[in-house]
């Protein structure tokens, strides 16, 4: 076997685990910022809720229901933006975005498990799957802080 195959076979099973196990699945209070978004032409939706103080996402959850590339991917990046400043949450979207679509993108940052979904840039009608839950959370944070400038 190739390392190539080593490694599709592994970041597979990366997906195919917080598909199956998602982490942060769920929904927060009444009080957490809410996105709706779905893709229609696959079917996925995502209901996201984000717990955002003083500039830092302190919690996330969603819920939906979608493929496996959608529901692991909105797993994932609800573990990556826990903690982190609403500009360092924005900063990981861009790069996902440009590893998506097979851009180059800033690598000096751990992607941990989202790395796992970096072969979806092979199958451009993919993409749209794997961006659902990151172009959820960037709408919501950026309709939150419209709110907070006016």
């Amino acid at each position: 076997m190739s390392i190539n195959t080593n490694l599709d076979q592994l970041y597979r099973q990366v997906i195919m685990d917080h598909y199956k196990n998602p982490r942060n699945k769920g929904s927060l209070g009444e009080e957490a910022l809410t996105v709706d978004m779905n893709n229609p032409t696959c079917g996925d939706r995502i209901h996201l809720t984000l717990q955002v103080e003083d500039g830092i996402i302190r919690d996330a959850k969603f819920d939906g229901e979608g493929c496996s590339i959608s529901m692991s991917s909105a797993s994932m990046m609800t573990q990556a933006v826990k903690g982190k400043t609403v500009e360092e949450a924005m900063k990981l979207s861009e790069i996902f975005s440009d590893m998506m679509t097979g851009k180059d993108y800033d690598d000096s940052i751990d992607l941990e498990d989202i790395e796992a979904l970096s072969g979806v840039s092979k199958f451009p009608a993919r993409i749209k799957c794997a961006t659902l839950s990151w172009k959820a959370m960037e709408k919501g944070v950026q309709h939150q802080n419209q709110g907070t400038e006016e």
